[in-house]
């Protein structure tokens, strides 16, 4: 009877194949100067064994860890998992990312670290010194932390800045929130909207500005006036609520309202009714983020749908390939899609300016 796959390990494939541990790695980890002869030995050992391949394994030739770390707020994450309100902003980073290692023979590995703790250095500096990574993905507000990509920078790991466009080290990373908001807009403009307020996030993402922009932009291209129709919320449900009740409630009202997050857009449909305003007869609303909860709001929710399961699979390749051939030249950007469902329509005749 065959030996069972999961006991394999590294040293029954030495044995079987007659050679050190060493030659073992250097094959599993397709490094140079193992000879030909040699390496079809080693790999018949492996495939006769059905063995596979562990960290461990792959970490005897001491020049890689094949571990990626990837880091998010931890504040605002453990916040996201109590509500269990739907957001899976680390559901798509683990898809992307986990799949993504997986393939290419690494594993990621996620760590919460508090961005506005003045341990921040001890714990990163903790978790890169146990784990050793080959790679680090940091995400909003961390990517623009001076003092969390100064240490990545200072360790010579190489890192990827999801949400940050600056120059610096390590690889900077957008999802077109410029491009999106624009996209937003230029699609509430094409149903004859004219009067589109937009809710924002907060100060401390960049982000933040960059959709603002891009709304600001696309109006303005259609010569449309962005006078008193911006507030400011937190990405939470009671501030899209207050921010939506100003701009409904505000001198002129909007017929459509883009919101930055799911909850702001779920808490303008919660304003909207408050006042008795149909949606999306009387107010078209559209979203960011598109997580799962928007399609089952009444109406669905058109939603801008961010590509976080594709840049966290991008910054994993980019970062094992940063040994070999460095790092892109600008900021990588990977742009997501409007999702048109229930809450847009052509804007009523009545209601044009």
């Amino acid at each position: 009877m065959g030996r069972r796959r999961q006991s394999v390990t590294i040293k029954h494939v030495a044995a079987d194949a007659g050679v050190s541990l060493q030659t073992v790695s250097r094959v599993i980890n397709n490094e140079p100067n193992v000879r030909p002869a040699m390496k079809a030995k080693v790999e018949a050992s492996i495939e006769k064994l059905g063995y596979v391949p562990s960290i461990a394994a792959q970490r005897m030739s001491g020049s890689r860890s094949y571990l990626i770390l990837a880091i998010n707020d931890r504040d605002r994450t453990i916040a996201d998992w109590k509500a269990r309100d739907g957001r899976d902003w680390v559901d798509q980073m683990l898809l992307g990312g986990m799949l993504t290692a997986a393939e290419l023979g690494y594993r990621m590995i996620f760590e919460l670290v508090d961005t506005h703790s003045d341990h921040v250095e001890r714990e990163l500096g903790a978790a890169i010194a146990a784990l050793q990574p080959d790679g680090v993905i940091v995400t909003p507000p961390h990517s623009e932390n001076a003092q969390i990509t100064g240490l990545l920078a200072e360790s010579g790991i190489p890192f990827a800045r999801i949400g940050s466009k600056e120059a610096g080290p390590g690889i900077a990373m957008t999802m077109g929130d410029e491009l999106l908001a624009g996209k937003a807009t230029d699609h509430l403009i094409e149903l004859g909207h004219t009067r589109i307020g937009f809710i924002s996030g907060p100060a401390e993402y960049s982000l933040t500005s960059w959709r603002v922009d891009g709304w600001r932009e696309a109006m303005a291209n259609a010569e449309f006036d962005c006078d008193g129709l911006l507030e400011r919320g937190d990405f939470g449900f009671e501030s899209g609520l207050a921010a939506a009740r100003a701009l409904l409630d505000g001198d002129i009202r909007p017929t459509a309202i883009i919101a930055s997050s799911d909850q702001m857009a779920l808490a303008t449909l919660e304003a909207a009714k408050e006042r008795g305003l149909n949606v999306p007869k009387d107010l078209s609303v559209i979203s960011f983020d598109n997580t799962p909860i928007v399609r089952f709001s009444n109406p669905p929710l058109t939603a801008l749908d961010q590509p976080i399961s594709a840049t966290a699979a991008r910054a994993v390749e980019l970062l094992i390939d940063a040994k070999k051939n460095g790092h892109p030249s600008g900021p990588v950007v990977l742009e997501g899609e409007l999702v048109v469902r229930g809450s847009t329509a052509r804007v009523a005749a009545g209601a044009r300016a």
